[in-house]
């Protein structure tokens, strides 16, 4: 039997590399094979109507003669009364779209190929309806949302960008570490009191990362779906910068304790705070460091809003979308 000619059309970055991974895949019935393309385009801009989406893609799959096509897109998707969607099919016009956030934060490669091996089966088989949506839970589908979003920003990533910053907090928080005028200061915080300086820092630097790489994403207009885009996207953001940073100051209390145990002599500590002098204390010392540290070191260093800061906002991605479609249209013109 003659195979069915399937196109995946993925975003840049994550989906395109999921994407890449399915080309494999094979229906489980043993009927006609699939030849299945993978081409990487943004063609989706915004949380707009998943219609306009649907066009182009049945656009690739005319100009390619493919027999029908998959989008997936790390773009949240919605419907006209406002709900979240994992996917849009169109049977009769052979095109699906797949919003890759919307299936959770946690499996995703193996989520995405069950959905994507579950649409083109349905497609080529004819057993789906004319138009077919799966909208999600409006309470526990947002959370889901969120966290897949967040996974696709990978917060990991973000720590190259934060470099500079970080060698200003190791290289404070080395001094601070060595430094006798700052051991009774550390011995005399409270446990309550370092959870605060903790959550302080790393507030600080969010904060500043936002500001400084102008990552607060603002509502078009004054529309419910446009406000909801925002939420999400800042969401999202904020959510990937804290844990980027958290990443971080990880490394960074490591790297303090290792010097600690290294550097201090319990006895010339103990003598400078007047007080006996622990394993403990040296845990608290550390964690106090991590916190002026980051705080201070980071916060000094001017905080370079590279291409991996960037990559943490949604709303920075979707701007590289919108240029990339604008240069696409230009060229299709001027040919």
């Amino acid at each position: 039997m003659e195979s069915i000619r399937v196109g995946l059309v993925a975003d840049p970055a994550a989906p395109t590399v999921i994407a890449r991974r399915l080309t494999d895949l094979s229906p489980l019935d043993g009927r006609s094979a699939w030849d299945i393309t993978v081409v990487s385009e943004p063609f989706t801009t915004g949380s707009e109507d998943v219609g306009v989406a649907v066009g182009r893609l049945q656009n690739h799959a005319r100009r390619r003669g493919w027999d029908l096509v998959v989008g997936l897109t790390e773009l949240p998707l919605h419907d006209h009364d406002g709900r979240h969607l994992l996917v849009e099919t169109d049977a009769e016009r052979q095109v699906a779209v797949l919003s890759l956030p919307a299936l959770g934060g946690l499996r995703m490669h193996s989520r995405a190929r069950s959905a994507v091996r579950s649409l083109v089966s349905g497609m080529a088989e004819s057993t789906t309806q004319n138009e077919h949506r799966v909208a999600l839970p409006r309470r526990r589908g947002r959370w889901r949302l969120l966290s897949g979003m967040v996974l696709a920003n990978r917060p990991w990533l973000l720590v190259p960008g934060l470099k500079s910053a970080l060698v200003a907090a190791l290289a404070t928080g080395a001094v601070a570490t060595i430094n006798s005028t700052v051991w009774p200061l550390a011995s005399s915080m409270s446990w309550w009191r370092l959870v605060v300086a903790t959550i302080g820092s790393i507030a600080l630097v969010v904060g500043w990362l936002v500001i400084d790489g102008e990552l607060w994403d603002r509502p078009d207009d004054d529309s419910p779906r446009s406000r909801e885009r925002s939420r999400l996207y800042n969401a999202s953001t904020l959510v990937t910068l804290m844990v980027g940073v958290l990443i971080c100051y990880a490394g960074l209390y490591v790297v303090n304790l290792a010097l600690a145990y290294f550097v201090v002599d319990p006895d010339v500590m103990a003598g400078a705070v007047n007080a006996p002098v622990g394993h403990g204390d040296l845990f608290v010392l550390a964690w106090f460091v991590a916190s002026a540290a980051t705080a201070g070191g980071g916060l000094g260093s001017g905080l370079e809003s590279d291409e991996a800061i960037r990559a943490a906002a949604y709303s920075k991605r979707e701007q590289d979308r919108r240029d990339r479609l604008a240069r696409d249209a230009g060229q299709s013109t001027d040919s």
